[in-house]
């Protein structure tokens, strides 16, 4: 497939005196497109929903979940990967990308590394990949060699695929278990899908991985329980949710996140099981990470003070 082909690399009509255009003319140009991203990826829910259940299943039983891309493709993974851990208390492992160029082409451009395909295979095989795993092979363009490599490699070893792009019938597809073509239209400023296609790929990339944590018990209502009280914005967003959820007072659920080791989950079921830091963390852990279950197990299973 010819570059100049793609939707992507075409010129959007509506932008084509850009350079003649005041700032204020050229803000509503970029934010009139920027409302057809939101209508772009409900066209592909049913898609994304797939990705999510087999994201989910893998985390299951262990696995992780890989973004593989170059350029604005691998940092919207880096991103995204780098907000799991304190957002949702997982290891940096749980959640990794894998760039062309490796960590330094994040805040330096290196772009003809997404040439090298066989680097995309080397890259994720040197992450030990398994078949518990997920990988999500991201390029606007749909054809960057780079994720391509790592997508074969991983089919390879029989992780589950998914391919994520901004044009239909993207080579990059053809490569995966689920395809996720998100068609954003020409960008305002032409090729440069950093705008529009890197919208959508972060909207998408926040829906799977808010989401499969979310069915992981990692959320409660929408209060994030997991979350890594790490400084004090974290600690005090901690407080308020033990407070919102087990109706106490603001200092008793600082002391109860203290006794808990500065954690929301066992401070929850401490304080509505009335149990112990160690029989709350059994009881998260017999009901595989809820806190609903885990109250409930408390209850049952242990002596009430």
């Amino acid at each position: 497939m010819e570059l100049a082909s793609l939707v992507t690399e075409q010129r959007n009509k509506h932008s084509m005196k850009l350079d003649q255009m005041s700032t204020i003319e050229i803000l509503q140009t970029i934010n009139q497109e920027d409302k057809k991203v939101a209508e772009a990826v409900e066209q592909v829910l049913g898609d994304i929903e797939v990705a999510i259940e087999h994201t989910y299943q893998a985390f299951s039983k262990g696995g992780r979940l890989f973004y593989c891309g170059a350029g604005t493709s691998g940092r919207l993974g880096f991103l995204d990967a780098s907000e799991c851990p304190p957002t949702f208390m997982t290891s940096p492992e749980m959640v990794q990308t894998v760039m062309a160029g490796g960590n330094q082409a994040v805040s330096k451009a290196l772009e003809g590394s997404e040439d090298n395909e066989q680097q995309g295979a080397k890259d994720l095989q040197a992450r030990h990949l398994t078949a518990d795993d997920v990988v999500i092979g991201i390029t606007a363009s749909g054809r960057t060699p780079y994720p391509i490599g790592a997508l074969k490699y991983a089919r390879e070893v029989g992780a589950y695929t998914v391919a994520l792009s901004c044009n239909e019938q993207a080579v990059i597809s053809s490569h995966a278990d689920c395809s996720i073509e998100v068609i954003v239209g020409p960008e305002v400023l032409t090729g440069s899908t950093r705008l529009k296609a890197g919208t959508a790929h972060k909207m998408i990339l926040n829906m799977i991985s808010t989401t499969a944590m979310i069915k992981l018990g990692k959320v409660q209502e929408n209060l994030m329980v997991d979350v890594h009280a790490s400084n004090y914005k974290l600690m005090e967003r901690a407080k308020r949710i033990i407070m919102e959820l087990t109706d106490i007072s603001y200092q008793a659920a600082e002391e109860a996140l203290q006794a808990a080791n500065k954690q929301v989950k066992p401070a929850i079921v401490m304080v509505e099981a009335k149990v112990t830091y160690e029989e709350a963390k059994q009881a998260i852990k017999e009901s595989k990470g809820y806190v609903r279950e885990a109250i409930d197990y408390a209850n049952k299973h242990y002596t009430q003070a």
